[in-house]
């Protein structure tokens, strides 16, 4: 195996790459690393945990940034309150993927939640974060309202009877072990355990750099769902900056809740967030005109 990295307890600088096209694009980002804490092979992926002067502790799998100290507020705040707060009365969820344990501690912030199950593959990453970076789940793994799984998240969908009112997929990339969670039969199990007015959000990637993602996903999730869009956020150490998270659900009002309603509900919860706020909700489905083109790319029939 190609190191992309120093060894455990070594510094240098990590290279991140994204797909490899990137680099033949002549673009890419790198992190001056202060000190290397895991550098392991699991059995799914590689899994490096570093230590930055800016970013604090950073999470690198297959090479790919998949979260940061310093930044990880912005995804799991999007990934978790947008729709929540739309739904309004989320009891129970589901999460695939997720390991860092970042979507689970924001979602057990709201009241409203029953259950929170986390389906998670790798294991080492749940161990291996918890050991290292333990702010990134901020004790949710002991909440007892959570109940984590180490198992394969398609097949879960596949085979759960129990329904729930949002799934939440925060996957890597369509590469390696997260390439299944982008397929029309994950998919299609996902809205056959949706209550009635649930809602799916996904992973999407970053536009900029991966817009077949923003096509192919649409086109999937249109064939399935009665309402599919995307909503951005932004985040520094992702590469491109921006990014896409998918939204599909059998409720169109879902995505369309008030500003005021969204404040209400916000004010009721009662707690701080640092990007999240029922403005940049509304003005989050708001997309830029190449990612909206994109995206009507991927609902035009074949």
């Amino acid at each position: 195996m190609k190191r992309r990295s120093p060894p455990a307890g070594g510094s240098g600088w990590y290279q991140e790459r994204l797909h490899t096209h990137f680099t033949k694009k002549g673009y890419g980002q790198r992190f001056e690393v202060v000190r290397t804490i895991v550098a392991k092979r699991t059995p799914f992926q590689e899994l490096v945990i570093f230590e930055t002067r800016h970013f604090g502790r950073v999470l690198a799998l297959d090479g790919i940034i998949q979260t940061t100290e310093a930044d990880e507020f912005v995804y799991h705040e999007m990934m978790t309150h947008l729709p929540l707060f739309a739904h309004g009365r989320v009891r129970d969820l589901l999460i695939i993927g997720a390991g860092d344990g970042g979507i689970l501690r924001e979602s057990l912030r709201h009241r409203s939640v029953r259950r929170a199950v986390m389906v998670e593959i790798d294991g080492d990453v749940v161990e291996e974060c918890t050991r290292h970076m333990p702010g990134l789940n901020g004790g949710a793994f002991k909440d007892p309202r959570a109940e984590v799984i180490i198992g394969d998240g398609i097949d879960y969908v596949r085979k759960a009877k129990r329904k729930f009112d949002a799934i939440l997929v925060d996957s890597t990339d369509p590469i390696g072990p997260g390439e299944v969670l982008f397929t029309d039969e994950f998919y299609r199990n996902c809205r056959r355990i949706l209550k009635k007015g649930g809602l799916i959000v996904t992973q999407n990637g970053v536009p900029f750099f991966q817009p077949e993602e923003v096509v192919t996903t649409r086109r999937r999730l249109g064939g399935i769902f009665k309402d599919v869009t995307f909503y951005y956020l932004v985040v520094p150490t992702y590469i491109g900056g921006m990014m896409t998270l998918a939204w599909a659900s059998d409720a169109p009002g879902l995505r369309r809740v008030s500003r005021r309603v969204l404040e209400r509900r916000f004010k009721a919860a009662g707690f701080k967030t640092r990007y999240y706020t029922p403005g940049i909700h509304v003005g989050a489905f708001e997309l830029p005109p190449f990612i909206a083109e994109l995206a009507a790319k991927g609902a035009e029939r074949k």
